[in-house]
Protein backbone atom coordinates (compact mmCIF):
# COMPACT_ATOMS: atom_id res chain seq x y z
CA UNK A 1 0.00 0.00 0.00
CA UNK A 2 1.23 3.84 -0.49
CA UNK A 3 1.68 5.59 2.43
CA UNK A 4 -1.33 7.94 1.05
CA UNK A 5 -3.64 5.12 1.64
CA UNK A 6 -2.02 4.32 5.03
CA UNK A 7 -3.48 7.46 6.65
CA UNK A 8 -6.85 7.35 5.99
CA UNK A 9 -7.08 3.67 7.13
CA UNK A 10 -5.26 4.34 9.99
CA UNK A 11 -7.50 7.44 10.70
CA UNK A 12 -10.74 5.28 10.36
CA UNK A 13 -9.47 2.60 12.36
CA UNK A 14 -8.43 4.90 14.80
CA UNK A 15 -12.27 6.00 14.79
CA UNK A 16 -13.77 3.33 15.48
CA UNK A 17 -12.96 2.20 19.28
CA UNK A 18 -16.44 2.50 20.50
CA UNK A 19 -17.20 -0.45 17.48
CA UNK A 20 -16.24 -2.66 19.70
CA UNK A 21 -18.95 -2.69 22.94
CA UNK A 22 -19.07 -5.22 25.33
CA UNK A 23 -21.54 -8.04 23.63
CA UNK A 24 -22.56 -11.72 23.63
CA UNK A 25 -20.84 -14.35 21.55
CA UNK A 26 -24.02 -15.96 21.15
CA UNK A 27 -26.58 -13.68 20.47
CA UNK A 28 -29.63 -15.63 20.25
CA UNK A 29 -31.16 -18.42 22.79
CA UNK A 30 -34.04 -20.30 23.36
CA UNK A 31 -36.45 -18.94 26.20
CA UNK A 32 -36.68 -21.38 29.42
CA UNK A 33 -33.30 -22.76 28.52
CA UNK A 34 -30.17 -22.78 30.48
CA UNK A 35 -27.22 -20.44 28.42
CA UNK A 36 -23.83 -19.47 28.82
CA UNK A 37 -23.93 -16.07 28.64
CA UNK A 38 -20.04 -15.40 27.30
CA UNK A 39 -19.84 -11.33 27.47
CA UNK A 40 -16.79 -10.49 25.29
CA UNK A 41 -14.58 -7.60 26.11
CA UNK A 42 -12.03 -6.85 23.08
CA UNK A 43 -10.52 -2.53 24.40
CA UNK A 44 -10.18 -1.18 27.73
CA UNK A 45 -11.67 2.50 28.21
CA UNK A 46 -9.86 5.02 26.25
CA UNK A 47 -6.53 2.84 25.76
CA UNK A 48 -6.58 2.45 29.47
CA UNK A 49 -6.86 -1.16 30.73
CA UNK A 50 -10.12 -2.77 32.18
CA UNK A 51 -10.23 -3.11 36.25
CA UNK A 52 -13.85 -4.28 36.45
CA UNK A 53 -17.01 -5.36 34.98
CA UNK A 54 -20.19 -5.00 36.53
CA UNK A 55 -23.58 -6.80 34.88
CA UNK A 56 -26.74 -6.07 35.48
CA UNK A 57 -29.30 -8.71 35.02
CA UNK A 58 -32.44 -7.94 32.61
CA UNK A 59 -34.97 -9.03 34.95
CA UNK A 60 -35.03 -12.06 37.37
CA UNK A 61 -33.45 -15.12 36.47
CA UNK A 62 -33.67 -18.58 38.78
CA UNK A 63 -30.00 -19.31 38.00
CA UNK A 64 -27.34 -16.67 37.86
CA UNK A 65 -23.62 -18.45 38.26
CA UNK A 66 -21.17 -16.48 37.42
CA UNK A 67 -17.59 -18.54 36.33
CA UNK A 68 -14.79 -17.46 39.03
CA UNK A 69 -12.03 -15.81 37.17
CA UNK A 70 -8.13 -16.06 38.17
CA UNK A 71 -6.70 -12.86 39.55
CA UNK A 72 -10.13 -10.70 39.53
CA UNK A 73 -12.45 -11.17 42.61
CA UNK A 74 -15.93 -12.13 42.13
CA UNK A 75 -19.00 -10.81 43.85
CA UNK A 76 -22.79 -10.65 43.46
CA UNK A 77 -25.76 -8.76 44.85
CA UNK A 78 -29.25 -10.49 45.38
CA UNK A 79 -32.51 -9.39 45.96
CA UNK A 80 -36.19 -10.76 46.71
CA UNK A 81 -38.11 -11.70 43.92
CA UNK A 82 -41.59 -11.87 43.60
CA UNK A 83 -43.61 -14.97 44.47
CA UNK A 84 -44.49 -17.14 42.12
CA UNK A 85 -41.31 -17.83 40.85
CA UNK A 86 -40.01 -21.69 40.78
CA UNK A 87 -37.02 -24.06 39.44
CA UNK A 88 -37.63 -27.69 39.62
CA UNK A 89 -40.27 -27.65 41.80
CA UNK A 90 -38.43 -25.38 44.97
CA UNK A 91 -39.90 -21.80 45.16
CA UNK A 92 -37.20 -19.06 44.33
CA UNK A 93 -36.95 -16.51 47.04
CA UNK A 94 -34.05 -14.59 46.08
CA UNK A 95 -32.35 -13.78 42.94
CA UNK A 96 -28.68 -12.20 41.29
CA UNK A 97 -29.44 -8.98 40.14
CA UNK A 98 -25.59 -7.93 39.36
CA UNK A 99 -22.53 -10.11 38.95
CA UNK A 100 -19.43 -7.92 39.06
CA UNK A 101 -15.49 -8.96 38.06
CA UNK A 102 -13.03 -6.69 40.09
CA UNK A 103 -9.36 -6.31 40.48
CA UNK A 104 -8.27 -7.63 37.72
CA UNK A 105 -6.38 -6.26 34.46
CA UNK A 106 -7.18 -6.59 30.75
CA UNK A 107 -4.35 -4.28 29.43
CA UNK A 108 -6.58 -2.38 26.54
CA UNK A 109 -4.72 -4.31 23.74
CA UNK A 110 -5.76 -7.84 24.99
CA UNK A 111 -9.38 -9.38 25.13
CA UNK A 112 -11.03 -11.58 27.65
CA UNK A 113 -14.23 -13.02 28.14
CA UNK A 114 -16.20 -12.82 31.91
CA UNK A 115 -19.08 -15.82 31.66
CA UNK A 116 -22.35 -16.19 33.81
CA UNK A 117 -24.80 -19.40 33.30
CA UNK A 118 -28.36 -18.36 33.27
CA UNK A 119 -31.88 -19.95 33.20
CA UNK A 120 -33.74 -17.17 30.89
CA UNK A 121 -37.26 -16.24 31.15
CA UNK A 122 -40.07 -18.86 29.60
CA UNK A 123 -41.07 -15.61 27.28
CA UNK A 124 -39.63 -14.27 23.54
CA UNK A 125 -38.66 -11.28 22.81
CA UNK A 126 -34.78 -8.97 23.71
CA UNK A 127 -32.99 -9.35 26.73
CA UNK A 128 -30.66 -5.88 27.64
CA UNK A 129 -28.30 -6.69 29.71
CA UNK A 130 -26.33 -2.95 31.02
CA UNK A 131 -22.66 -3.34 31.81
CA UNK A 132 -20.54 -1.03 33.24
CA UNK A 133 -16.84 -1.34 32.72
CA UNK A 134 -14.39 0.02 34.83
CA UNK A 135 -10.79 1.12 33.39
CA UNK A 136 -7.68 2.57 35.17
CA UNK A 137 -8.58 5.84 34.09
CA UNK A 138 -12.52 6.21 33.71
CA UNK A 139 -15.19 4.10 32.69
CA UNK A 140 -17.78 2.52 29.86
CA UNK A 141 -21.14 2.65 30.57
CA UNK A 142 -22.67 -0.01 27.78
CA UNK A 143 -26.08 0.65 29.05
CA UNK A 144 -28.03 2.34 26.38
CA UNK A 145 -31.22 0.35 24.59
CA UNK A 146 -32.84 1.49 21.43
CA UNK A 147 -36.10 3.35 22.02
CA UNK A 148 -39.60 1.51 20.23
CA UNK A 149 -39.51 2.85 16.72
CA UNK A 150 -36.17 4.63 16.63
CA UNK A 151 -33.21 4.30 13.80
CA UNK A 152 -30.90 5.89 16.15
CA UNK A 153 -27.42 4.65 16.33
CA UNK A 154 -26.87 4.26 20.16
CA UNK A 155 -23.13 5.07 20.97
CA UNK A 156 -22.95 2.65 23.87
CA UNK A 157 -25.21 0.23 23.47
CA UNK A 158 -26.16 -2.65 25.78
CA UNK A 159 -25.26 -5.98 25.52
CA UNK A 160 -28.44 -7.61 23.58
CA UNK A 161 -30.14 -11.82 23.69
CA UNK A 162 -32.77 -12.13 21.53
CA UNK A 163 -35.11 -15.03 22.96
CA UNK A 164 -36.31 -17.51 20.97
CA UNK A 165 -39.71 -19.20 21.01
CA UNK A 166 -39.12 -22.84 22.45
CA UNK A 167 -40.51 -25.83 20.40
CA UNK A 168 -43.86 -27.40 21.24
CA UNK A 169 -43.21 -30.61 23.48
CA UNK A 170 -44.32 -33.27 21.40
CA UNK A 171 -46.48 -35.87 23.35
CA UNK A 172 -46.74 -39.75 22.52
CA UNK A 173 -49.56 -41.55 23.53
Amino acid sequence: MRPAVLVPLALLLAATPAQAHVVLEQKSAIAGSYYKATFMVGHGCGGSPTTGIEIDMPEAMAVVKPMPKPGWTLATQSAPVPAGMSLHGRTVAEVVTRVSWRGGLLEDAHYDEFVVLLRLPERDGRLYFRITQHCGNGRNDWIEVPEAGSARRLEMPAAVLELQPAAPAHHHH
